[in-house]
């Protein structure tokens, strides 16, 4: 019989180390041969990435062994730091240096590209015998150069592309004589409007294949020697087109879905393409669903995954697929669509059984900006159960981008609070991703106000249903979502507790201060400097201290770029001379994002402790965060 206890305080096998240390997050995947290559996060190793190979044998080894770390630095948020040769040679982007090596399993690797403190590589592909990559020189301009770069073996460098702000995503012809690319310029960002274009190796003739205005088109694939495959959104949704280069482009099985998102990192892929001209896709609508696209028709993919999915590579009739199931499970599937198997490759695996995850709930609730989407996690221990009258605590998480999405998966975070008798409300507001452009421009000059009652409204819609308690509703979000966090506790009264990660206060202070990939991302998401000064000051937490009236928990990591811990100190100022209780925890070494085994643990046991004290119910194994 189950035991009796209040919520919040329920006993958990879930540990902060057991989160730390739960499903890695798979980042890139490659048939290598007969083998399957993957990079993965090691949070025991300060968040390194490894990349690892699973052998014919099927035994797993390290490609790229510790202290190498496959970590690009290009538009901050990297991606695509590896690739490699059908014969086994890796290709690799050293964090500490930004530099490419070469290097053979078992062997000693070499520098493909010069020393050069002012340049980051990222976007790897090698295609047809070539190595291509996403070049981006920093210099006295605030906008650093960036260009595709073809890079030999003997270490030559070539420039194949290059004249606008951002280029991603390129793509070789079978012939090698072409190359695909996207590109886009400031103020724009690339879900907002982007160009794919197309250039003849060697001729400096570039060509527009799709430039329509408020498109985003994305990654261009070669189905021959003079076809491409793309998606784009004409219509509101990324779709998939085919156009031959001398012809007009051609929707392929267009749906109320989207193959494609945010292009946050340069290494996401949404589908892929077979031998025999099958199509294998990403379509999202809330939750990611994986299709096979055929002359024949449209059919699923028995693959369990329902959010964060990419399709990593595909090689004949062979797919790898990543992703996280709706367990929570995070895993790389290998897919055989003519035998129509799938193989578990590397994750799918959680420490605790399916009793201790939670089960999404698709929420919809009507904000004063139209439908908000959410998905809700209801407390659940097979062991505990909440006296009859009691409501739960809720933390209500605001991802960040803002430009993102989340889907039907509880991740081991969420499941660690949902054990303990704490709901989870995870909210898609305005300005989301994975419901299509009009819901994804909602937030369009209205960041601040759309996410803030967007968020407001799913909590308070559980909370009128009687699923929550609406006195014990905390909100919590990291960047972006730590702005959201701030407002709302500043300009609602849904929210008695907020817990902010690397979050912004100051938005003209992040218009002077952040990197470029977003240096004008605020154009768009409050308006352009000066003319919109009186907005940013309005609309900015830190102008308003005096309405910061609920406890709060800043995390802020010291070598952050993108969000400076100046702005977290500065709210942590305003909290002391407000006397609002509050605590502020600095983590060395940390950048915008927490990777480190340790900082997840010590970050964890600080926001049960936090809500413990802030809610009033006891958290066995961890005490009460001391607030100032």
């Amino acid at each position: 019989m189950a035991d009796t206890l209040p919520y919040g305080s329920w006993p958990s096998p879930i540990t902060p180390e057991s989160v730390a240390q739960s499903s890695p997050r798979i980042d890139g995947a490659l048939f290598v041969g007969d083998e399957v290559w993957w990079a993965e996060s090691v949070p025991a190793e300060a968040g390194r990435v490894a990349v690892k190979r699973r052998r014919t044998d099927g035994a797993v080894e390290a490609v790229l062994p510790a202290p190498a770390n496959a970590r690009s630095a290009v538009h901050e948020y990297g991606g695509g730091a590896w690739t490699a040769s059908d014969d086994g040679e890796l290709f690799y982007v050293e964090k500490t240096d930004q530099r490419v090596y070469a290097l053979r399993p078992g062997g000693e690797a070499r520098a493909l590209t010069p020393a050069d403190d002012t340049v980051r590589h990222g976007g790897l592909r090698f295609e047809h015998g070539t190595l291509l990559a996403v070049r981006e020189t920093h210099g006295s301009n605030r906008v650093p150069a960036r260009a595709i770069v073809r890079i030999s073996l003997d270490g030559a460098v070539d420039v194949l592309a290059e004249g606008s702000d951002f280029v991603a995503q390129p793509a070789l012809s079978p012939d090698g004589r072409s190359l695909a690319w996207v590109a886009w310029n400031h103020p724009d960002m690339p879900w907002d409007a982007t160009t794919l274009r197309v250039t003849e190796i060697g001729t400096g003739e570039v060509r527009e294949i799709a430039d329509t205005p408020r498109r985003a088109p994305l990654q261009p694939v070669w189905l021959g020697d003079d076809e491409l495959l793309y998606a784009d959104d004409p219509d509101g949704r990324w779709n998939l087109f085919r156009r031959p280069l001398d012809g007009e482009p051609q929707p392929v099985s267009p749906v109320d879905a989207d193959t494609g998102g945010g292009l946050w990192v340069l290494g996401t892929r949404w589908f892929g393409a077979t031998d025999d001209g099958r199509i294998v896709a990403v379509r999202t609508d809330g939750a990611d669903e994986i299709v096979e696209i055929a002359p024949s028709g449209v059919r699923p993919v028995d693959v369990p995954v329902v959010a964060g999915a990419a399709i990593d590579d595909v090689r004949g009739h062979r797919v790898l697929v990543s992703g996280s199931d709706a367990g929570g499970r995070s895993g790389l599937w290998a897919v055989d669509l003519d035998a129509g198997t799938v193989d578990l490759v590397t994750g799918g695996s959680g420490a605790w059984g399916d009793e201790w995850m939670p089960t999404a709930r698709a929420l919809e609730t009507e904000g004063p900006h139209g439908p908000v989407h959410a998905f809700a996690y209801a407390p659940t221990n097979p062991d505990v159960a909440a006296p009859e009258n009691e409501r739960p605590p809720y933390v209500v998480l605001v991802h960040g981008g803002p430009t993102s999405h989340v889907g039907p998966a509880p991740s081991a975070k969420t499941a660690f609070f949902t054990s303990r008798g704490i709901g989870v409300l995870d909210v898609n507001y305005g300005g989301s991703t994975g419901y299509g452009r009009d819901y994804r421009d909602r937030l369009k000059g209205q960041w601040g106000v759309v996410d803030v009652d967007d968020v407001a409204a799913a909590a308070s819609a559980l909370a009128e249903a009687g699923l929550a308690d609406p006195e014990r509703l905390a909100i919590a979000g990291g960047s972006a979502g730590g702005w959201t966090v701030l407002a709302a506790v500043t300009n609602t009264d849904v929210f008695s507790a907020g817990i902010s990660r690397y979050g912004v206060g100051d938005a003209r202070a992040l218009a002077e201060d952040t990197h470029d990939f977003e240096a004008r991302y605020l154009d768009g998401l409050i308006g352009p400097l000066p003319e919109a000064e009186a907005v940013y000051v309005e609309r900015s937490p830190l102008s308003h201290p005096e309405r910061f009236r609920v406890p709060l928990l800043i995390l802020q990591g010291s070598e952050d770029r993108v969000v400076p811990p100046s702005q977290a100190e500065a709210i942590r100022d305003a909290l002391a001379a407000h006397e609002v209780p509050h605590a502020y925890v600095l983590y060395e070494g940390e950048g915008h994002g927490f990777r480190r085994a340790e900082t997840v643990i010590d970050s964890l046991r600080r926001e049960l402790g936090f809500l413990g004290a802030v809610f009033g119910f006891e958290t066995p194994g961890v005490p009460p965060l001391e607030l100032s």
